[in-house]
């Protein structure tokens, strides 16, 4: 390879082609262009003239150079020019490229495939075999294995065939393959890492990963890509539901920077019902971000995802465990009772922690959606009562009713079994000596599995009919074989009953943990959930990609035991959703990963690059592209001199200046025509811009705001905005465009010189800069956006800064606004100190405010908010809707509605 600065050729050989350009230009100089043949009868009279000796008609010089130019292009292409060309690999041997490829690549898994597609091509241009070494098993079970030693066009078919799979890599199946590894001569290693390995108390606690790294050393050399701890993997462990709230574990594998992290909270179809925002703080690896829904969002709650990854790590499915269900609470004792002595305060404080608690009468609880009703020694009830929870049991939801001494003597015909009058009490008829103790569960119980304690005993209960179909509707029994609780199903509901009080005054069991774990079960029952746990074996419903998708299951995908649903995931058991359809469990990755960290302690003396970082561009295609373009124009002139194309006059004298404005335009610099194009876009139409930061999410938002924007602009107003356009204040022109939205972000380092001044001229030559922090309030005193943003804004010429006003034309340019909230509400807007400077008319040219303006805007293409507005309600969408036209208005007609305080006093001087 021939390096000439930032430009080199993989296939320098072919440049000596350029040595035959000399003998091209002799050849195409001294051969003249085609006869033209005209008929012309009186020929003939010719025919006996002596011949004289005539000079040949030569070929143009410019079109000499045209195809002179042509013939280096295609020679310059063929040797494979390369713009930044990495540097090349050491060593003689293969490349042997490592690659992690389980559940923590996902989240930016093109850039891996570009970093193996340069580094392939690297192999290539040196003449250098591949070998392919993923570390993750494939998908039909098999432990990694090595691909090669083979040709790099055939290593980079495999290598884009490669995708990221829900479960972990496995460290130690990969060293096993490194160590039957025999190359031929010392290879250059590359390990795309994940940037994960296992964290122990006092660091790394992997030591499959310390022994393949160890291996890999002694190998040969050895060098790693990450992504940095920009970008970390994200993991999202099981919530924990604390009264109404979801408190939702994340975990980090790198915590050395800041970092916000968006939970999203989505439904079966992928509707969002909720978000939430945190911000993990240098060196905290774990947060819990609480995620307050209401009960009937909350019992849709299909999935939490981290937003801006796209892995089975940051991705949680939900199902029955974490739905907090309502139950209705109906007592038959009159109100006033003392807390100890009702019935009803043994419920609450059992259910209080797991449900949503409604108390009233039962025509009214039904009103509302309600999963459970609880009824606590209600005797009677009336017929229309009755013919209401049968069909609301029909439905799917589950009655429990408890007895008492109104339920003994007044019984209706909602009930499992029919009752005898009166009960069985403790020293009474039909009584027993001692009171009685609690029989195992059944296994066909709801309660199977439970155990039952000693201390737990009944000295009271309401006794059933004797019947034949008595025992399959009994769940649970006393020591003696009588029923306590029984029940059935009804449709996709359940009625159930039990034999004793809810409080203490027939047992104990409300005293005891038992009474909360079978309401538990009782409350699963709902919704057409046949049991708190699943039991048997599950077919695979939905499974998990390596991008956090749903899909329908492969034939690689077996059933899964209830009782491994807690275990690891794997290429067997996927990460997804595993049994009946109407009430599948949920298998997650997150509950089977140890605590997280780098594996950068055992990276000491390696070195290491980024995936995101600049890599090489191959020039050929460009240069392709220009010899096409080329020769298409020599095939119109060819056709031109033969005549079989006839141009006009005025365009044949005038071919000489237009090839060479051609040639002109044809070598100029790519980048360059791009530009040219770029201008020509921008000042056609009106575009809104904003700045490019890097990470791909916050730019995705910035231009989904700024096209959402631009919808409601062409709906509301005579604006006309094509769309958004992503600008980098180093290189572009910034002039093209009326406002530039800045969103500050957390990685963003301090604008280089150049950047500064592209700035600084466009501010005072009228522009205007929308900055945007992204937090939900100002966190500075005395300013906005404190130290951070004032040492990304060093160097600016920013003038004095105040809060807007509300006199502000700001407040007034196309709404009456109060306040100015975005996604977020309730921090400042930062303008111009001074409303009436000469510079720019007045008008400031920054902005600064924290509300996450582009994320209220943002909508997809039927129109619908992407992300919610916190904290709600959703009026305040519409308020941010009206900031931004004011905004857009502001940035566009100036000052002039200031000029509307001066009406009065001009009237009343025209004597109006």
């Amino acid at each position: 390879m021939l390096n000439l600065g930032p430009i080199a050729f993989a296939a320098p050989w072919l440049l000596l082609g350029l040595a035959v350009l000399p003998v091209l230009y002799w050849l195409l100089k001294v051969t003249p262009p085609n006869p033209r043949t005209i008929a012309f009868p009186a020929i003939r009279l010719l025919a006996d003239l002596v011949h004289r000796e005539e000079t040949p008609n030569r070929t143009p010089l410019w079109l000499l150079v045209l195809r002179m130019l042509l013939a280096a292009l295609v020679i310059l292409a063929l040797s494979r020019p390369l713009l930044n060309p990495a540097a090349s690999l050491p060593g003689g041997g293969p490349l042997l490229l490592v690659v992690d490829n389980g559940w923590a690549a996902g989240r930016d898994w093109p850039a891996r495939l570009s970093a193996m597609d340069g580094l392939i091509d690297q192999a290539d241009r040196q003449g250098r075999s591949v070998v392919l070494l993923p570390t993750a098993p494939s998908a039909n079970g098999d432990a990694p294995a090595l691909a090669g030693p083979m040709p790099a066009d055939i290593a980079k078919r495999q290598a884009q065939a490669l995708r990221p799979y829900p479960w972990p890599v496995d460290r130690a199946g990969t060293l096993a393959a490194l160590r039957e590894y025999r190359p031929d001569g010392a290879p250059y290693i590359v390990w795309l890492s994940d940037g994960v390995a296992a964290a122990g108390p006092a660091g790394i606690d992997d030591p499959a990963t310390a022994e393949m790294v160890t291996h890999l050393r002694r190998l040969g050399t050895l060098e790693v890509r990450t992504d940095g701890p920009e970008q970390p993997a994200l993991l999202v462990r099981p919530p924990q539901l604390e009264g109404g709230t979801l408190r939702v574990p994340v975990e980090r594998a790198d915590a050395s920077l800041p970092l916000p992290i968006t939970l999203r909270a989505q439904g079966a179809d992928g509707r969002l019902l909720g978000a939430a925002q945190v911000t993990l703080a240098g060196g905290q690896g774990r947060v819990e971000v609480p995620l307050d829904l209401p009960t009937e969002l909350r019992n849709e709650l299909a999935s939490l995802r981290v937003e801006g990854q796209a892995t089975a790590g940051a991705t949680l499915l939900t199902d029955e465990r974490w739905r907090r269900r309502p139950v209705g609470l109906v007592s038959g004792r009159a109100d006033g009772e003392q807390p100890l002595l009702s019935d009803l305060y043994y419920l609450e404080r059992a259910l209080g922690p797991y449900a949503e608690l409604r108390k009233g009468n039962i025509t009214d609880l039904l009103e509302r959606d309600l999963s459970v009703l609880i009824l606590a020694d209600v005797g009677s009830l009336s017929e229309a009562e009755v013919e209401r929870l049968r069909a609301w049991i029909e439905g799917g939801g589950v009655l429990l009713r408890f007895a008492g001494p109104r339920l003994a003597q007044n019984a209706d015909s909602l009930i499992p079994v029919p009752l005898r009058a009166g009960g069985r009490a403790l020293g009474g008829a039909l009584s027993w000596d001692v009171p009685a103790g609690l029989a195992p569960f059944v296994d066909e119980s709801p309660f199977a599995g439970l155990a039952v304690p000693d201390d737990v005993t009944v000295k009271r209960q309401v006794l059933a009919e004797p019947g034949i179909d008595l025992a399959s509707r009994t769940w649970a029994r006393l020591a003696d074989g009588t029923p306590l609780v029984t029940g059935e199903r009804r449709g996709r509901g359940a009625l159930a009953l039990v034999h004793t009080s809810a409080g203490p005054d027939w047992s104990n069991l409300a005293l005891s943990g038992l009474y909360v774990d079978m309401l538990r079960r009782v409350v699963a029952l709902s919704a057409g959930v046949r049991g708190g746990e699943a039991s048997g074996t599950l077919s695979p419903r939905a499974v998990m990609d390596g991008f956090g998708r749903l899909s329908d299951p492969p034939a690689t995908v077996f059933p899964i035991a209830a009782a491994d649903l807690s275990g690891p995931p794997g290429p067997r058991h996927p990460p997804g959703y595993y049994g009946p359809a109407e009430a599948p469990r949920a298998l997650n990755l997150s509950a089977a990963v140890p605590a997280m960290t780098t594996p950068d302690a055992l990276l000491a003396g390696v070195p290491r690059g980024l995936y995101a970082g600049g890599g090489e561009t191959e020039l050929k295609p460009t240069l392709l592209t220009m010899a096409l373009i080329l020769g298409l124009i020599d095939l119109l002139i060819a056709l031109s001199l033969r005549g079989l194309l006839p141009l006009p006059a005025f365009l044949r004298r005038g071919a000489g200046v237009g090839l060479g404005l051609l040639l002109a335009l044809s070598l100029a610099v790519p980048g360059g025509r791009a530009d040219d194009r770029r201008a020509i876009e921008a000042t056609a139409q009106n575009w809104l811009a904003f700045v490019r930061t890097g990470d791909g999410a916050v730019d995705n938002i910035s231009r989904a705001g700024l096209e959402g924007l631009g919808r409601v602009l062409a709906d509301r107003t005579a604006i006309d905005v094509a769309g958004a356009m992503g600008v980098d204040l180093e290189n572009d022109e910034l002039a093209f465009f009326p406002l530039i939205y800045w969103p500050v972000t957390a990685g963003q380092t301090e604008l280089s010189e150049k950047a500064r001044t592209h700035l600084n001229d466009y501010m005072r030559q009228g522009g205007m800069v929308l900055i945007d922090t992204r937090t939900p309030t100002a966190n500075g005193s005395g300013g906005p956006g404190g130290a951070g943003l004032e040492s990304l804004l060093r160097g600016l010429d920013i003038p004095p800064l105040a809060p807007v006003g509300a006199e502000h034309v700001l407040s007034k340019a196309f709404y009456l606004l109060g306040d100015f909230p975005g996604r977020y509400a309730g921090g400042e807007v930062w303008v111009e100190a001074r409303e009436d400077n000469s510079s720019n008319d007045g008008v400031s040219s920054v902005i600064i405010g924290s509300n996450d303006w582009a994320a209220a805007w943002a909508m997809d293409d039927r129109g619908r908010p992407l992300y919610p507005v916190m904290p709600g309600p959703e009026r305040q969408r519409e308020i941010a809707y009206r900031v931004g036209v004011n905004i857009v208005m502001y940035a566009l007609t100036g000052n002039y509605k200031a000029d509307q305080v001066h009406v009065p006093a001009i009237l009343e001087r025209l004597g109006q």
